[in-house]
């Protein structure tokens, strides 16, 4: 008996494309023609390589100027926010991706206080979004909300760092977060899938809630549900980033060289890559469709509104009217 091969992740991509032009199929000609925004927040302590997997997510460089810091400044240094923004456009389609990318975070000695700035940015970018949306002029209104926060556990522990759960507990009811076991070339897939189930472990014994992919309807195909399967059971998502191209096996690959071979970063047997950069276009998916219903129960209230003005003025008049006919009838008994 033939043993059954296991379902393979598939590429929803051709190379080359990050994969948000998709994300118009389900919203209105308007919005694609305005364009979409949304933030991802990174955070993780330093040298986990987060700018890497940035860059090679999006296939562009948002920190060409980046300066890195010495082990005496990390020690001494307070966690900063530091907002990158860049406008991508792919298939016609226009992505104002700003990134909060967080150093300074986890390096200092003491780490105790040290995601309170993290926590009042995020809740500073939702009040300000509050505060425009109450405003008269709603049409220029620019999202900074966070939409959601890759982070970054180290691979060299045993799983979560007491930091990484106060953290994750403080901005779960804030931000969809999905964790990320970086340079996942320095475990073997034993180890991988040893580290991804303590983690998961640990997320639930600290009752912390991550971000859930939502099950694939009833009425989809059988392989979109297989994908979304695979999607679920691939989370804490082990990734390999890299913006060099090397040739492996007579084609040019984003990956990493070793003597024993190479790591290719789009690669599903090699990480999860591809898987991560798939789960954030559904997010984001769910953002663009969550704030087009906003848009729409508005407009709709608005018509509302309108119509009982209308009808509130026509009553008015009809009052006014028979309040005259009245006055009239009155005058001429007299």
């Amino acid at each position: 008996m033939s043993k059954q091969q296991p379902a393979q992740f598939t590429n929803p991509e051709t190379p080359g494309y990050v994969g948000f032009a998709n994300l118009p199929n389900q919203v209105h000609r308007k919005s694609v023609k305005k364009g979409f925004e949304f933030t991802l927040m990174v955070v993780g302590e330093s040298g986990l390589g987060k700018s890497t997997l940035i860059n090679s997510l999006f296939l562009t460089d948002l920190y060409p100027e980046r300066i890195i810091p010495g082990a005496a400044e990390k020690i001494e240094r307070t966690v900063q926010i530091e907002a990158s923004t860049v406008e991508i456009e792919e298939r016609g389609v226009k992505l104002r991706l700003t990134v909060v990318d967080t150093p300074g975070y986890g390096d200092a000695i003491n780490c105790r206080d040290c995601f309170k700035t993290i926590i009042s940015y995020i809740d500073e970018q939702f009040e300000r979004y509050l505060h425009d949306e109450s405003g008269l002029n709603r049409r220029h209104i620019i999202d900074n909300r966070v939409h959601c926060c890759f982070y970054f556990i180290s691979p060299f522990g045993h799983g979560l760092k007491p930091l990484d759960v106060e953290f994750m507990k403080a901005i779960h009811n804030k931000v969809n977060i999905v964790p990320v076991i970086a340079k996942a070339d320095t475990l073997s897939l034993k180890e991988r899938e040893r580290l991804k189930k303590r983690i998961l472990d640990e997320i639930e014994e600290h009752g912390i809630k991550i971000y859930h992919l939502p099950d694939a309807e009833s009425d989809e195909d059988e392989d979109f549900k297989e994908q979304t399967r695979l999607l679920k059971a691939s989370i804490p998502f082990c990734v390999v980033g890299s913006n060099q191209l090397i040739e492996a096996k007579g084609k040019k690959v984003r990956g990493r060289l070793y003597p024993w071979g190479v790591v290719e970063v789009e690669n599903p047997e090699h990480n999860d890559f591809l898987k991560l950069r798939t789960m954030l276009m559904k997010i984001e998916d769910e953002e663009v469709n969550r704030d087009q219903i906003l848009l729409e129960k508005e407009a709709e209230l608005r018509r509302m509104q309108e119509m009982i003005a209308r009808m509130q003025a026509q009553m008015q008049m009809q009052m006014q009217s028979g309040e005259g006919d009245s006055s009239a009838v009155h005058g001429h008994h007299v």
